[in-house]
């Protein structure tokens, strides 16, 4: 094999491992798009989808660069993980809601949940990826790009089962109190915490997570339909 064609081979091996770690990476941010933008008419469903997921990408590859930095700053997963945990509650008590009460601002808060939850949800992911790209900024830049439909027609597909499935809104609401946890336990203070106080705290404080939300989410749904009964 001539040098030209073993550099086009390196170059495209490695475009699919990014472009595959992106389709496993975005499983979490498809739920997030769907139960952000679930509520919304059509025509705004679709252009949250779309410039959500763009401006989260683009930030994603800006992070893949500062990831190295960022990681380094003291509790900066923990802190991640307290907000991921507060748009999870935010999401699942915005399913309980009427769905035909739409505020103006509703596509704007569409777009900042998506684009909010990536940019935190990616800090302990974007290290895969500029690894994988071995500092090749091109790479990294198409590897996202092509990785766009995906994420739109993974959040589509989601969004068209929560329809049918009321259910699984908490259910996505779970995944995201989950991912909340695990990025709390894999800071670097937070895993020598629970190595230091007990080990198996790395497993139940993401279940926790995800107890405490649909806890949460169901006192919230109580308390609406009171309301609702007393209007």
């Amino acid at each position: 094999m001539k040098e030209d064609e073993k550099m086009d081979a390196h170059f495209f091996g490695i475009l699919l491992e990014i472009i595959l770690i992106n389709i496993v990476l975005s499983g979490d941010n498809a739920v997030v798009i769907a139960l952000a933008s679930r509520k919304l008419s059509e025509d705004k469903r679709k252009k949250a989808i779309f410039i959500g997921t763009v401006g989260a990408l683009g930030l994603r590859v800006v992070l893949t660069f500062a990831a190295v930095y960022l990681l380094e700053i003291p509790f900066v997963e923990i802190i991640g993980g307290l907000l991921l945990l507060y748009i999870a509650f935010d999401l699942i008590k915005s399913a309980n809601e009427d769905p035909d009460l739409h505020s103006s601002a509703s596509l704007f808060g569409a777009i900042r949940t998506i684009i909010f939850a990536d940019l935190v949800m990616s800090l302990d992911n974007v290290l895969a990826i500029a690894g994988a790209a071995e500092g090749n900024i091109v790479l990294i830049v198409i590897g996202l790009a092509i990785s766009v439909p995906l994420i739109i027609f993974g959040s589509q597909l989601i969004m068209n089962l929560m329809d049918k499935y009321p259910l699984l809104v908490w259910a996505g609401s779970g995944i995201i109190a989950y991912t909340a946890g695990k990025m709390m336990v894999d800071d670097k203070y937070g895993h020598l915490f629970v190595e230091r106080t007990w080990p198996i705290l790395e497993y139940i404080i993401p279940i926790a997570f995800v107890l405490l939300i649909v806890g949460l989410g169901t006192v919230v749904k109580k308390r609406q339909q009171k309301e609702g009964l007393t209007k």
